[in-house]
């Protein structure tokens, strides 16, 4: 669908510029006077000078506090952080321990990172907002609708961590699951201790019942989510964290389009791996619909024959034609996904998305953010999918400019932003991080003309390069246009890929590993030039390149499914929730190197 021409300021007023300090030293003294009572705050070796500095001024002055906050607390990673986290993960969980650790109270749940690096996890505190702020579109990843939605979410959790009272009786269990998934079970009012008895409860607005998010087996999870949602016909949002993972669920969809039309027909769940814990529960008679705060039972089988719904799925097809999705879910409005960023490992994936759609379904990304903190919203007068208006909800951001010759870098706050600029996000968090550097690189697009607020496009990893021996240094955006590019013009439909340090010649270069949607173009092997071409417009490729230190990427292709297989054994080994599972652009995971590697069947 075509989106609206800006209406972006490209450099702010003086009143602008005004009003905007306003609203953002409001925000963030509403985050660092609580937090600044924490335990972290009180005893991290990196906010000593910020502490000194309070004890000797005015400390009710927010002039002074604000000040302080910006001349002497420091940019953090998560290294100050993990000591402290790793209270919650002691053997033994005093509730005292853990109390207004990072900001007051308990938290509900801890969230973990998505490891998309292979590295290790990451976990981080999430602590509830204001009730009503629980409905802010940044925190709703549903918003209300008068159909279902088709969200593939496992609400199952990473673990349940106990708590203990000094006595030594049990306090509260801590749900550690993905960000999104905290904050759904929040908003639906969710505890641990009662998960037992939601088996049988069908998620409020949904396609799926709960006991599909007890499945552990990645083919399952999908094919018993496809199942749910082609049977219901009142779809009317679809939602997926990543369109990646929307072309994947199409894919199963695809494969197994005979056994879920018969099975929509006579009414019976398939019989796949690790399901038989939640068999009954999904072909049980009583079913019950759970409103946020309270349960009803209601005599519904969760799954009944029905041929009508078979017999118009069959005459529809698998997905395939142009529109696809409306003919099978006629009130489908709204698609909601990732495109652009390290999803867009290929645009082509956001094609194939907007075929199967239509052009009467509206596209747009869900908000901008991370496990440590929701930074932005879609902007809906320009384009939704890739522009983002930062607001100080969750966190306050502020900024290093990734350019600047400063020898130390200075941060900035977001009046002092300059339109076209590229910058790291500082998050400042509800949460009780401080000055926290997430390691993207973001653009500013402009500001928003009612408050000023930046309007922001995410580019890349600041980390994400893949430097390789001669010291080159592509960035992401760089690395994927350049495949992109090359797989409109000679390879095809690219479905997924991600690059390696191809080492078997000297020196050493990009290896990119693709897997190829359909049949492979006939010039296929003119893309490694193609992409050479594009590569060669990054000044240290090109300088290393003549000097000796480069040489052309290369560019092998994978068997197909390797990539969905890639997901689940990702989700295996991490136990994340799978509808978080990325393939990154870089892939630095040794042990996932050396198998993809022995799933190439062809080098252009």
């Amino acid at each position: 669908m075509s989106h609206p021409d800006t209406d972006l300021l490209g450099s702010l007023s003086a009143e602008h510029s005004r009003r905007l300090k306003e609203h953002m030293d409001q925000a963030l003294l509403e985050f660092i006077r609580p937090n600044s009572a924490s335990l972290f705050a009180q005893h991290a070796p990196e906010l000593a000078k910020f502490r000194e500095t309070i004890a000797h001024s005015d400390s009710k002055d927010d002039n002074e506090f604000l000040r302080s906050f910006r001349e002497f607390v420091p940019t953090t990673d998560y290294e100050p952080y993990r000591p402290y986290i790793a209270k919650f993960f002691a053997t033994h969980c005093n509730e005292s321990d853990v109390k207004n650790l990072f900001a007051p109270g308990l938290p509900y749940c801890l969230a973990v990172s998505s490891m998309t690096s292979g590295k290790s996890a990451k976990t981080f505190p999430i602590y509830r907002p204001a009730p009503h702020m629980l409905h802010h579109p940044l925190y709703l990843s549903l918003p209300h609708s008068e159909g279902s939605a088709l969200s593939p979410s496992s609400l199952g959790l990473w673990q349940a961590l106990e708590m203990y009272y000094e006595d030594g009786r049990s306090s509260k269990m801590l749900p550690v699951c993905s960000v999104t998934v905290g904050f759904l079970r929040m908003q639906m009012n969710w505890h641990v201790e009662q998960d037992k008895d939601r088996i049988d409860l069908w998620v409020p607005g949904k396609t799926d019942p709960y006991a599909i998010s007890l499945v552990k087996s990645y083919r399952a999870f999908f094919i018993l989510n496809a199942l749910f949602a082609l049977a219901d016909r009142r779809v009317t949002i679809i939602r997926f964290l990543f369109a990646s993972v929307f072309v994947n669920f199409l894919q199963y969809i695809e494969d197994e389009w005979p056994l879920l039309i018969d099975c929509i027909e006579k009414g019976i769940i398939p019989d796949m791996e690790n399901m038989d814990h939640v068999r009954e529960s999904l072909e049980v008679i009583f079913a019950s619909i759970v409103t946020f705060h309270s349960a009803h039972d209601f005599s519904q089988k969760h799954f009944t024959p029905n041929p009508l719904r078979a017999a118009e799925l069959r005459e529809i097809g698998p997905p395939g034609m142009q529109g696809w999705a409306v003919r099978v879910w006629p009130d489908l409005k709204k698609f909601t996904g990732i495109t652009g960023g390290p999803s867009a490992a290929s645009v082509p994936k956001a094609r194939q998305v907007t075929h199967v759609l239509g052009p009467s379904v509206a596209m747009q990304a869900p908000c901008y953010g991370s496990s440590e903190c929701y930074i932005a919203i879609p902007y809906f007068n320009g384009d939704p999918n890739t522009d983002f208006k930062v607001v100080p909800v969750d966190g306050v951001t502020e900024y290093l400019d990734v350019h600047s010759n400063e020898p130390s870098e200075r941060v900035l706050s977001a009046w002092e932003l300059v339109a076209g600029g590229h910058y790291e996000p500082v998050l400042t968090t509800r949460n009780g991080l401080w000055r926290y550097r997430i390691g993207d690189v973001v653009t500013v697009k402009g500001f928003a003309p009612d408050d000023g607020l930046p309007v922001i496009n995410y580019l890349h990893r600041r980390d994400g390069s893949l430097e390789l021996a001669y010291g080159s240094t592509c960035t992401e955006s760089q690395l994927t246009n350049a495949i992109v590019s090359a797989s409109t013009r000679w390879i095809g439909q690219i479905t997924d890929f991600t690059i390696v340090a191809d080492d078997r010649d000297t020196p050493v270069t990009y290896g990119y590993l693709v897997e190829i949607g359909g049949e492979i173009g006939k010039d296929a092997k003119l893309a490694i030039q193609q992409t050479y071409e594009d590569l060669m417009k990054n000044n240290e490729f090109r300088v290393a390149f003549w000097q000796g230190r480069a040489r052309k990427p290369t560019i092998r292709v994978v068997e197909r499914g390797t990539f969905t297989e890639y997901r689940r054994q990702k989700c295996d080994k991490t136990n994340i929730s799978m509808g978080q599972v990325k393939v990154p652009i870089v892939l630095s995971d040794a042990t996932f190197i050396e198998w993809l590697l022995q799933r190439v069947v062809a080098e252009l």
